[in-house]
């Protein structure tokens, strides 16, 4: 009985030790050995052998790309305005000892440090071009990451700029300001018209000043001309002159007449013998 019971517990100790000392590690990961608490190797994809009870797995790291995701901050620019950025990064592990053994957590390491060249980078620039150079930054961001993590055994492949936008109270003020921009030009655009207008109005009333006064001079001078030729066509003789005034005379009192607000026609005692003695004064 107890010849079995040693047989059991050496068989139970043989798959243990088989089993410590076995390792498959899968593809996209990499198993780091630590040698009585030193780091030893590195065990790469496949079927691995170590060391039972001396050998240890301490940590087992992803070779894979890793995304990380850079939470959102406020960040001043240049000109002391406040936007809100985050980004995304893209990392991957070359050296697995250097990730685990260089910094506490890689993760939260890249993280802060992604943050802090982002808030240094926006604010060497001015709000409009914070705004609108996502790529300059993002190139910027790369460089200043690239060669601090090296030194942990990890490649930046690439960040991204998610987004890059003025805080609520910034786009507030930049929303009244655009308004304010709009309804100055509306102002400015309102007023060149209404003084175009004015300047083409006068400018009319100019102009027809000018027509109406050569109006009357041509008038004055074609009334000068006519009084000149009747002037020479009568002569001495006052009979024609006086019946046209006469005729003009009855013409009006005529007019006058028929207005609709006429209602009493005075005719003057002499005009009876006006006429007569224009028709028959030569008797």
């Amino acid at each position: 009985m107890e010849t079995l019971i040693i047989a059991l517990i050496f068989v139970v100790l043989v798959i243990v030790t088989l089993v410590l000392g076995v390792r498959i590690v899968p593809q996209g990961s990499k198993h780091v050995v630590q040698r009585l608490g030193k780091f030893h190797k590195t065990l790469g994809p496949g079927l691995n052998i170590i060391i039972p009870y001396i050998d240890t797995v301490a940590h087992k790291v992803t070779t894979k790309d890793i995304v990380l995701d850079i939470p959102s901050q406020e960040v001043i620019t240049r000109d002391n305005a406040v936007i809100i950025a985050n980004a995304v990064a893209y990392i991957n592990i070359i050296s697995p000892e250097k990730a685990v053994y260089g910094v506490e957590n890689y993760q939260i390491a890249i993280q802060n440090l992604v943050q802090t060249s982002l808030r240094s980078i926006v604010g060497e620039m001015d709000l409009d071009d914070a705004l609108s150079s996502r790529d300059q930054i993002k190139a910027k961001l790369k460089t200043a990451i690239s060669d601090d993590i090296a030194d942990w055994g990890i490649t930046m492949k690439t960040v991204e700029i998610q987004d890059i936008n003025p805080s609520p109270t910034m786009q507030a003020a930049m929303e009244e300001q655009a308004a304010a921009e709009r309804q100055r030009r509306a102002t400015v655009t309102r007023a060149d018209g209404e003084k175009a207008a004015a300047i083409l109005e006068a400018e009319g009333r100019l102009e027809a000043s000018k027509r109406d006064g050569q109006a009357k001079v041509v008038l004055a001078e074609a009334s000068q001309r006519a009084i000149q030729k009747v002037t020479e066509a009568i002569g001495e003789n006052e009979i024609p002159v006086m019946y046209l005034i006469g005729e003009k005379y009855v013409e009006s009192l005529k007019a006058l007449a028929t207005s609709q607000n006429a209602k009493v026609v005075m005719m003057p005692a002499e005009i009876p013998a006006a006429i007569r003695g224009i028709l028959g004064g030569s008797k």
